[in-house]
């Protein structure tokens, strides 16, 4: 009797590289998201339309954000970038040759290969330039009041600062308008002072223990609750050193200011060309690797439905392409009133 063999195990390798074209794919759903979203925000400074705050505002209103955003976000990207640098520091390309030692290949999947490496390089260092632009060093700073949470940003002073802020509905304050809130404060504060004196003499005395219905403790809990939240209000303001020709605004929809944060950042030519160097990276890397994606997974078995899915790839990097030029470029273009 023939003895049965064991079957062979998956090798590691095999299975790190499925994983890593699978979050390559997930990469490239939230690149096509990030794009459109961003892509809004020329159109409202084009005419206005709320768009972009709406859905930078759903997608903040999530519960457990955090959470989600390491779930879907962090993990699956963070495990591809881990894999790609790997891939990266390994790879070899044969695009050129090497001084007779290896012969130069100049066919499109040789040159793909390499372009795949050379754009992760850029998404690499974009990834962490973008996250720490927008996410920690403009990202609004955040203050719970006692219904709501406020959010502040600093900004610099320009003529189109105005017309957005008014349109958005959102208070400006420069350095005089906050030292007012501070004084208000101020005022505040003695006033709160008689306030507590009084709840302790109520305390003392029972009635703020008792079970009928008290206007005065309902005044006593008013002014606390408006001088926590003023306190919170002006810590907010404070929270920056605003220089001569900058301002803090404040809103209650942090969206708002997320929008104001793209406009400020595309103020700057130079700002629009790293963008815009980026885009094309991330778009090049992405729709090639969704096209390998097919052929790794079996979607793509026959040379003609290959051949016909590199037309869709193309189709797919040009409008993804048209979206970033959007974001940067019309943002650049409409915020500044160059069309209005």
């Amino acid at each position: 009797m023939a003895a049965i063999s064991s079957p062979r195990s998956v090798p590691r390798a095999f299975v790190w590289r499925r994983l890593h074209s699978l979050t390559g794919l997930w990469f490239l759903i939230f690149l096509m998201e990030h794009l459109f979203t961003n892509s809004q925000a020329a159109i409202f400074f084009g005419n206005s339309a709320p768009w972009f705050v709406n859905s930078v505002g759903f997608l903040h209103n999530i519960p457990y954000l955090p959470a989600v955003e390491l779930i879907l976000l962090g993990v699956p990207i963070g495990l591809h970038i881990i894999w790609g640098i790997w891939y990266m520091l390994t790879a070899k390309s044969n695009v050129r040759g090497r001084g007779g030692k290896s012969p130069a290949l100049k066919q499109g999947r040789n040159k793909a290969y390499s372009m795949q490496r050379i754009t992760a390089w850029i998404i690499l260092l974009g990834i962490i330039f973008h996250v720490a632009q927008m996410r920690f060093i403009m990202y609004p700073y955040k203050v719970h009041m006692t219904t709501h949470t406020e959010s502040f940003g600093r900004y610099t002073v320009d003529s189109g600062l105005y017309k957005v802020a008014g349109q958005l509905n959102v208070p400006i304050y420069d350095a005089k308008a906050i030292a007012r809130e501070k004084n208000i404060l101020a005022g505040m504060k003695k006033k709160i002072t008689m306030v507590d004196q009084r709840l302790g003499e109520m305390e003392k005395s029972g009635s703020a223990l008792s079970t009928r219905y008290n206007p005065e403790m309902k005044e006593v809990y008013r002014n606390i609750s408006a001088y926590n939240d003023q306190v919170e209000f002006v810590k907010g303001l404070t929270y920056f050193n605003i220089g001569e020709n900058e301002v803090v605004v404040a809103s209650k929809k942090s969206a708002s200011l997320i929008l104001l944060n793209v406009r400020q950042a595309f103020q700057s030519v130079w700002m629009c060309a790293i963008y815009t160097l980026f885009v094309f990276a991330s778009v090049i890397h992405g729709c090639n690797g969704f096209w390998t994606f097919c052929i790794t997974w079996g979607l793509l078995l026959s040379k003609k439905a290959q051949s016909s899915w590199v037309n869709f790839a193309y189709g797919l990097a040009f409008v993804l392409t048209a979206l970033g030029m959007l974001s940067i470029w019309g943002s650049y273009f409409f915020s500044a009133g160059y069309y209005s």
